[in-house]
């Protein structure tokens, strides 16, 4: 309770500090509006916003399960898999070195102005991680019980299953968190290239009529959206593989 104190205290002073900014620097609402301005955008646009932060939530949760899912068969065909390993390693590594901004409008040529370019996007800019937490976690296994198991004659795939797979189940939740936090900015992006609904969308459409509440507003909504999916991913982690 003293940390939520903390944090709601924290937020209250940079909130008054905004506004006195804007009171005494007399700054025009299309530059910077205060944050009673932004509150009152957020009410009265808020079945706008509403609709619009729905389509995100949508393309962001598709994306975050896909992505999760492709993260860890990756990791599993790395471990397993010596020639997946020495193939795949270097085409993860050259993925990240492509700007995934720079891959959007040909997603959005592949797939259209629907959701699934903006899934597409929130699925690469998450694959990484994952299967970089998971696969690590992987290769840590504990080597007795892996000496163990090969003095008790158990199969390869067996080990994998039931000891190298449990063993990095923590691992493979990291990388969900980090996966949680990065797939709103994927869909974003998918947005801004191209988009008829969405909370990025809607803050390039504020953006062209200098409706800078607006954007805030919606900000402010993604911002939320964020939070709470992190705060579900990780009491699902903690709940699933961490006790």
């Amino acid at each position: 309770m003293t940390r939520v104190f903390r944090i709601f205290g924290v937020i209250l002073a940079i909130l008054l500090a905004w506004q006195t900014l804007i009171w005494l620097a007399q700054m025009p609402r299309f530059i910077l509006p205060g944050p009673v301005a932004v509150i009152s955008t957020l009410w009265t646009s808020r079945l706008l916003i509403a609709q619009n932060a729905l389509v995100t939530a949508t393309e962001v949760g598709i994306g975050l399960v896909l992505g999760a899912a492709a993260g860890f068969a990756s990791a599993l065909l790395l471990v397993a898999s010596p020639l997946a390993r020495s193939v795949l390693r270097p085409m993860l590594v050259f993925s990240q070195a492509v700007p995934v901004f720079a891959l959007a409008p040909i997603l959005t040529l592949w797939f259209g102005y629907g959701i699934w370019s903006k899934v597409a996007m929130a699925l690469l800019i998450i694959y990484f991680p994952v299967t970089s937490a998971f696969f690590d976690a992987l290769m840590r296994t504990p080597r007795g019980w892996l000496e163990l198991a090969r003095v008790m004659g158990a199969a390869p795939g067996r080990v994998l299953w039931r000891i190298r797979v449990p063993a990095a189940m923590p691992g493979f939740a990291s990388g969900l968190r980090l996966a949680a936090v990065y797939a709103p900015i994927g869909a974003i992006i998918g947005e801004w290239v191209g988009a008829s609904r969405g909370l990025g969308y809607l803050m390039l459409l504020a953006n062209g009529r200098a409706k800078t509440d607006l954007m805030f507003a919606s900000l402010l909504v993604l911002v939320a959206l964020t939070f709470v999916l992190h705060a579900a991913v990780d009491a699902v982690c903690r709940r699933v593989w961490e006790g």
